[in-house]
């Protein structure tokens, strides 16, 4: 087991805390993880791209001119692709670009990129996040005490003084532990996760 250290929100060591390592002690398994960063970005398509093809462009039914004897190359319609104001010749159409993983392969590229950022020291462990007002310049606070710029902080329940707190830093993004996902969690240099949050994903993902 993993043995990381617990701080307060001044940055200091209160604690220890042990990892289990069925969620980040696990086998790093980067094609799964690359599936899963490619999916969510795909299931995040719009797919309403939408382009006129030569039967949906207004006009272009009467032949240009004649077959023969013009000194011109034959045409059948000034909608024609290669006409300026012509139809797209394979015209994007709206369409769905989501495809599905399996429970099992999602889990395990989610306990491969914890296990990453527990292996490269990128992982804090608070023992809590609390403020007793929504305030940004509190919540600076705590990240420069923890000397952090970008981060994804993940917390056990929705406590909107914390979460409106961090909502207008760029660089920093809030996450219950039930909305975690494997592309924010490689998106931000560090996981700040509570304590309670830290047994709540051992539970949910064991």
């Amino acid at each position: 087991m993993a043995t990381v250290s617990v701080l307060n929100m001044e940055g200091k060591e209160v604690g220890t805390m042990e990892l289990s390592d069925a969620i980040f002690g696990a086998k790093i398994n980067e094609h799964l993880v690359h599936m899963a960063v490619v999916q969510q970005l795909a299931n995040n398509r719009q797919g309403t791209q939408s382009a006129r093809t030569r039967s949906e462009v207004r006009g272009g039914g009467r032949k240009p001119w004649r077959q023969k004897g013009t000194g011109h190359a034959r045409q059948g319609s000034i909608r024609a692709p290669q006409w300026k104001g012509g139809g797209v010749v394979f015209a994007p159409k709206p369409r769905d670009y989501s495809f599905k993983l399996n429970k099992k392969e999602k889990r395990a590229a989610l306990k491969s990129v914890l296990t990453s950022r527990v292996q490269e020291n990128k992982f804090i462990v608070l023992d809590e996040l609390k403020l007793d007002e929504i305030k940004t310049k509190k919540f600076v606070e705590v990240m420069k005490n923890l000397n952090v710029e970008k981060a994804l902080v993940v917390l056990n329940e929705n406590d909107q003084n914390v979460i409106k707190s961090a909502a207008n830093i760029p660089t920093v993004k809030t996450a219950l532990t039930n909305t975690i996902n494997v592309f924010d969690i490689l998106k931000y240099n560090t996981l700040i996760v509570t304590k309670a949050a830290v047994e709540s994903i051992e539970e949910v993902y064991a």
